[in-house]
């Protein structure tokens, strides 16, 4: 891949402990989750498994104070999952703390198309 067309990015991740906390991809998540009511069908939108999309709702809710998602079990309702106001702040922080790590970064990460190599990378 030329430097041209390589591009690079910005990923803020939140660590608890050894765990990803929140990040990115469980941003979206409960982004999806938001919109459909239901982990399945966010995981479905995202192109992962429900087990991959409860695993990742599992880590975020252990990770904090209070459980991000809420679920309710299936049966005759289908169940579904709700994003609980401790998730909404969650994700709006993320947010803004994504805008301003961007923002307080961006003279120099605008700098490495140019830095980077010509040579193809080594696997």
């Amino acid at each position: 891949m030329s430097t041209a067309n390589k591009h690079y990015s910005l990923k803020l991740r939140i660590m608890a402990g050894d765990d990803i906390a929140f990040g990115p991809g469980k941003a979206e998540l409960l982004s999806q989750i938001q919109k459909t009511g239901s982990i399945a069908a966010a995981g479905r939108a995202m192109g992962m498994s429900y087990k991959r999309a409860w695993l990742l709702v599992e880590t975020m809710n252990n990770c904090f104070t209070s459980p991000l998602v809420e679920k309710q079990k299936g049966g005759a309702t289908k169940g579904g999952a709700t994003v609980t106001a401790l998730g909404e702040t969650v994700l709006n922080y993320f947010r803004d703390m994504q805008h301003s790590a961007a923002q307080a970064v961006a003279e120099k990460a605008n700098a490495f198309p140019g830095l980077a190599s010509k040579q193809p990378a080594h696997k």
